[in-house]
């Protein structure tokens, strides 16, 4: 009976031990949304057993969130400054990794924003126009300073409705809710925004770089799936997918501690 019972305890902490060593969550900035999605595509083919979560939103929002204990294994934060806090902090089981850096550009559905400039948005016909959230969402806070410094702040701030993320941003101008918005160059250039609207690249002489970057956390310091896929993001095949949606790269990391 006693040897039943130690079994019976054995086959229950490989049941509940077991996926938590093959799982891997991140979290990720809402710019990343499909470019995310096909690195992990192409990183699930060489780890077919893992159980890998994505969570996309607002970078200061995930940052407060690790802060407080949240179980995400990787941070992709679409400003660097948050996860470089998090190292400060001791949250971190690796270097700040420096993977990208962003673009904004303008985007309409309604409207051909091809030929349209940060100046022409006090005109009438543009009544709502979307940005991501000024206090926690790094493509919000750009796309501020490039309306300040276009000086069209003060004409347009009545007019704004924010996101909580850039994707929601997109969102709000795919479904008509803004005529135009200011969202990242890689949502714009994903298959399926692009079929929907057409967009300008705000000049970057406008704001401070969207200087993007990822850490493992420290809850994941024994956790082979979040440095492999550390390691991953410095593939050639990864880094082309990057390109292809937009991002800038810096030099590629030689070592990840």
């Amino acid at each position: 009976m006693r040897c039943a019972r130690i079994l019976a305890f054995i086959a229950l902490f490989f049941v509940v031990s077991t996926p938590a060593l093959a799982s891997l969550r991140i979290a990720a900035a809402a710019d990343l949304k499909f470019a995310m999605d096909d690195v992990l595509s192409e990183f699930r083919r060489s780890r077919p057993g893992a159980r890998i979560d994505v969570a996309y939103g607002s970078s200061g929002q995930f940052k407060t969130q690790i802060q407080q204990g949240a179980p995400y294994d990787l941070f992709f934060s679409a400003d660097i400054a948050f996860p470089r806090e998090l190292h400060a902090a001791g949250l971190a089981a690796s270097d700040v990794v420096p993977y990208a850096v962003g673009r904004i550009v303008l985007w309409s559905v309604r409207h051909d924003a091809r030929g349209l400039t940060l100046r022409d948005l006090p005109r009438t016909e543009f009544n709502r126009i979307a940005i991501a959230s000024t206090v926690h969402a790094p493509y919000g806070m750009r796309a501020e300073e490039a309306l300040r410094a276009a000086g069209v702040w003060s004409a347009v701030e009545p007019r704004l409705v924010y996101g909580e993320n850039i994707a929601q941003t997109a969102q709000f101008v795919q479904s008509g809710n803004a005529s135009i918005g200011i969202i990242a160059l890689s949502l714009a250039l994903s298959p399926q925004l692009r079929a929907q609207g057409g967009y300008a690249l705000i000049s970057d002489s406008l704001h401070a770089p969207l200087e993007q970057g990822f850490i493992v956390t420290r809850r994941a310091a024994r956790n082979p799936h979040a440095h492999a896929f550390a390691g991953h993001m410095q593939t050639p095949g990864a880094r082309a997918i990057m390109a292809r949606y937009g991002f800038e790269l810096p030099a590629r990391a030689d070592r990840l501690r």
